[in-house]
């Protein structure tokens, strides 16, 4: 084959490669959750962009101008509802690219009784208001979340439906999975009473009948003494012999617990990229994680 023919060639390739990727439907996304999904059911058909660092909580994180722009120019933008992702009511967001894939279940929004500030990370102070946002814990919830995903693709690309069809049908197997792999874990100990590290677990306790009261601690920190007194008021008339965390708390919090006869475990809400798995690898560690406690 000639230089010239080689050259040619190439030139085509690169050609269809860009008009590949132009093809691609633009999707960004406001947490992990969302990528997982609509990376599972778009397949090669989306181009999936969750800009969000690593570091931060994405509920709070606030995006910079150029990265609101490129929101704005996608051609999807799914939105956990419930009030997550406090920036996206602050900015001017098209209506007709938005997709609040916790629309269809906001009957069964939870509600808290309190609202608390605190900070963590790197997002600085934060509060946790009274609607609780962290839907997708709820299985049964995270399905319909994935069910909102995969029509919103369907109507911007109705040629491909049937292929985003099939490939929801694989994902909701594989959370139906998960849903009834806790229902097994908890279903003669529902009742038994559990700790939530952060009031994150809201959804988790409703959708399996727990027994579970949250303080704020966050893992990378100890509690101070007034947190301590608080958790002994709370174990006062909530036995719990169990705190769900969102990552390994430090080591000498987790010993003292220890000594006061509460086992620590990581539950991660994993609404951020993980380090490493993906989302239903880390709900699988979730629902081992709980198991071991419920031997």
């Amino acid at each position: 084959m000639s230089l010239m023919r080689l050259i040619v060639l190439g030139a085509l390739l690169i050609v269809v490669t860009q008009a590949q990727a132009a093809d691609k439907l633009s999707v960004y996304t406001v947490n992990y959750p969302l990528v997982y999904f609509a990376e599972r059911i778009g397949g090669d058909q989306v181009e999936v962009v969750f800009p969000a660092p690593p570091d931060v909580d994405p509920a709070y994180w606030m995006p910079d101008q150029e990265t609101i722009t490129a929101y704005q120019q996608a051609d999807l933008v799914l939105l956990n509802g419930a009030n997550y992702a406090k920036w996206v009511g602050k900015v001017s967001l098209p209506s007709s690219k938005m997709v609040s894939t916790s629309r269809k279940f906001k009957n069964r929004y939870i509600y808290a009784s309190e609202v608390t500030t605190h900070s963590h990370g790197s997002g600085g102070a934060h509060a946790h208001e009274s609607l609780a946002f962290t839907t997708w814990l709820d299985l049964g919830l995270a399905k319909l979340q994935a069910e909102a995903v995969y029509k919103a693709l369907a109507r911007k690309r109705p040629g491909a439906e049937l292929l985003f069809k099939k490939n929801y049908q694989l994902l909701e197997a594989d959370l139906d999975g998960l849903d009834q792999q806790i229902r097994a874990v908890v279903a003669n100990q529902s009742k038994r009473p559990l700790l939530g590290s952060h009031p994150v677990y809201d959804y988790l306790a409703a959708g399996y009948g727990l027994d579970l009261q949250s303080v704020h601690w966050e893992p990378g920190e100890e509690p101070s003494y007034a947190q301590w007194q608080e958790l002994q008021k709370v174990l006062i008339d909530h036995k719990a012999e169990v705190m769900l965390w969102e990552g390994a708390p430090v080591a000498q919090t987790e010993a003292t617990l220890k000594s006061m006869g509460v086992a620590s475990i990581v539950f991660d809400p994993c609404g951020n990229r993980p380090a490493s798995d993906d989302f239903l690898e880390v709900m699988q560690h979730n629902v081992e994680n709980l198991a071991e406690q419920y031997e």
